[in-house]
């Protein structure tokens, strides 16, 4: 198959013998050993020159996709024999509550013990900036971007986002928070001092929350901010969220008078895509389905 689609693409007996790295009579007569073996006609020779047969076409476009399939094949049976397929890195948002990650961790572990996971949080653009670089496989991020072709995708949900709050504030009260209610508030955000400005705009320019913004290191030192009323913690209902103290309290955010909603999503690299990533990403997003379904 891979001589005949030579000869084909080159459109030359001996541009393909040169291009396979073999004589011009020995790609001759694996061709003629070809169609002897397959009892069809698959080239017209016409002197120096050769047309296809309507089988040599289909062969040809076939041959073509086979050849593809046993090169992925072959590089993916590579990638799973070399020491990099022996470990899994994730990323997740430093802002993560939820607690099927934590699940899919121990369920993939359980299922591939020879896997060594490593996890690593980070905002936004820190995520971003690692996978770009090679730095994890696959990450746990919310949707800032247009989708791009050089990764895949993966929607594992759009969920609601939440205002964790002080019971001392009197916003507390309230069955659901607007942005416009909370535009006196500060709002709690999770960045590292370089990255302070851009989370600020995105939240201000992107999402429309308006006011103050105060900057945590983590989400256990964001809440602490909160429960402290010295603002409010934006939060996405990703999956489970564990229980609030009773001194806090958890509000949907409305945007107006809709509910504001994030797209989370797994993102790897389509050139790096591997087995494990997709059979990872698959079960998070099961056990994420599987949590909305008991909820509803």
């Amino acid at each position: 198959m891979k001589y005949f689609t030579a000869i084909v693409e080159c459109n030359s007996f001996t541009e393909a013998a040169e291009q396979c790295y073999i004589s011009q009579s020995a790609i001759s007569q694996q061709i003629q050993a070809l169609e002897k073996e397959l009892g069809v006609v698959l080239l017209r020779r016409e002197n120096r020159r050769f047309s296809l047969t309507p089988a040599g076409e289909y062969f040809y476009h076939q041959s073509k996709v086979l050849l593809d399939e046993a090169n992925e094949l072959r590089r993916e049976t590579i990638r799973i024999g070399q020491a990099d397929e022996s470990r899994l890195r994730i990323g997740y948002l430093k802002n993560y509550s939820g607690q099927e990650l934590h699940i899919a961790v121990a369920e993939f572990s359980k299922l591939y013990p020879e896997i060594s996971i490593n996890i690593v949080a980070g905002t936004h653009e820190e995520l971003y900036d690692l996978i770009r670089f090679g730095g994890v496989d696959v990450i746990l991020s919310d949707q800032r971007r247009a989708f791009s072709d050089d990764y895949e995708n993966k929607v594992l949900l759009e969920c609601d986002c939440f205002a964790e709050i002080s019971s001392n504030n009197h916003l507390s009260a309230k069955d659901h928070l607007t942005l416009t209610d909370l535009k006196r508030t500060p709002c709690i955000l999770i960045a590292p001092p370089e990255q302070h400005d851009e989370e600020a705009g995105y939240y201000r320019d992107t999402l429309g929350f308006g006011g103050n913004f105060l900057y945590a290191e983590n989400l256990e030192e964001g809440r602490l901010m909160a429960l402290g009323n010295r603002g409010f913690l934006p939060l996405e209902n990703v999956g489970t969220l564990p229980p609030v103290v009773p001194t806090i309290q958890r509000i949907p955010l409305y945007r107006g008078d809709k509910p504001l909603r994030r797209k989370i999503c797994a993102f790897w690299l389509k050139k790096c895509t591997n087995y494990y990533i997709e059979e990872f990403a698959e079960t998070l997003h099961h056990l994420i389905e599987q949590s909305r379904q008991e909820i509803d």
